[in-house]
């Protein structure tokens, strides 16, 4: 909704809907969600109606108004394919996208079918055309069938042709991936979406993950990345109240596997936990705190208030990480001492 943005791998959000519901264990500790509840009831406040979906038309034109470049997180309070959004609207935020072309946008979704469904529509994507059209010239009224169609036959190209503007060279797609089970269900109707640049955002990372076994067993770079497969990864641990702890085995699984494909890796942050290495591990002298424990790869938790199960006192050698909860600044954003900012070349900044 701003110019400027927290998020380390944006510079601005844009929300020109708010409000979603959950659809998967990542949305359980959900921050948009917290934030619009706070206000749900207050008279004339912006979330007066909590998290529910809401059209915002009176933002969508925000990014046409900044004039440096940058990069978007579009829907930040929301998702972008919720089933309670027209299709109509989709192609209006995609027609603003068509023409603000200095802007790189990053749609992220939880809602892999009906992406693919709608961006793979020639429907859609004439309607977007028109819509952009529309706006470039002035004009912001709805567009019929009709109207559509003349349009379409205007940007006819002196041999006849009419110029193919999808995918928009300037949006990225990515899905979000918590866990294996939603890598299987999602990667594959990414992979099989329209779109210059493709990523997977794996925060919460609440598992490990295996994106070769997501893609059918291929490896990554048999994809080439660019226009068939992945193009950039995010990783990051759950912050805030009732955060989730990620095993660092997880994020270096996922940087590994980047790193042997060539595909750019971006950690965001370790979440509220943070973990001591292995050659400065010792056995929590405070074990049952809901701020010290243990973990197992697994993703079990123990030696906590919650969970006084002592692994070391039965022989579990598999029980070898400690980790803390000391807050997300605290924790930081390194992954074994340097921190990995990376993005894909072509739009890199």
């Amino acid at each position: 909704m701003t110019d400027h943005t927290k998020i380390e791998w944006a510079d601005a959000t844009w929300n020109p809907v708010t409000g979603c519901d959950e659809v998967s264990p990542g949305c359980d500790h959900c921050y948009a969600k917290t934030f619009a509840e706070r206000f749900r009831g207050v008279p004339g406040h912006y979330f007066e109606d909590g998290f529910d979906v809401q059209l915002r038309p009176d933002k969508l034109d925000l990014p046409l108004r900044w004039t440096k470049p940058r990069r978007v997180f579009v829907n930040s309070m929301s998702d972008l394919f919720h089933k309670d959004i027209p299709d109509e609207y989709i192609a209006r935020v995609f027609a603003v996208m068509a023409i603000a072309r200095a802007h790189t946008f990053q749609v992220l979704t939880k809602r892999h079918g009906r992406m693919r469904s709608l961006l793979s529509s020639l429907r859609f994507w004439i309607q977007v055309e028109t819509l952009a059209y529309l706006m470039a010239c002035g004009e912001d009224d709805d567009v019929d069938g009709g109207r559509a169609l003349q349009v379409r036959e205007a940007q006819r190209l002196p041999d006849g042709s009419i110029p193919q503007v999808w995918p928009l060279p300037n949006v990225w797609l990515g899905v979000s991936v918590e866990d294996q089970q939603r890598a299987d269900l999602r990667i594959p109707a990414l992979l099989d979406t329209p779109a210059a640049v493709r990523f997977l955002s794996c925060e919460p990372l609440l598992g490990r993950v295996d994106l070769l076994e997501a893609i059918n067993q291929e490896p990554l770079a048999a994809y080439q990345f660019r226009p068939g497969g992945i193009d950039w990864v995010i990783v990051g641990g759950e912050s805030g109240h009732g955060a989730r702890p990620m095993h660092p085995d997880w994020a270096r699984s996922l940087r590994d596997q980047c790193t042997k494909a060539g595909v750019p890796f971006h950690f965001k942050q370790r979440g509220e936990w943070t973990w001591i290495e292995p050659d400065r591990f010792r056995i929590p002298t405070k074990p049952y705190s809901d701020r010290v424990a243990v973990m197992h790869p697994a993703g079990m938790t123990a030696m906590t208030k919650r969970n006084p199960f002592n692994p070391f006192e039965r022989g579990h050698p598999d029980w070898h990480t400690r980790i803390e909860r000391v807050g997300k600044l605290r924790a930081g954003r390194e992954l074994d001492g340097r921190t990995w900012d990376e993005f894909p070349e072509a739009v890199a900044r």
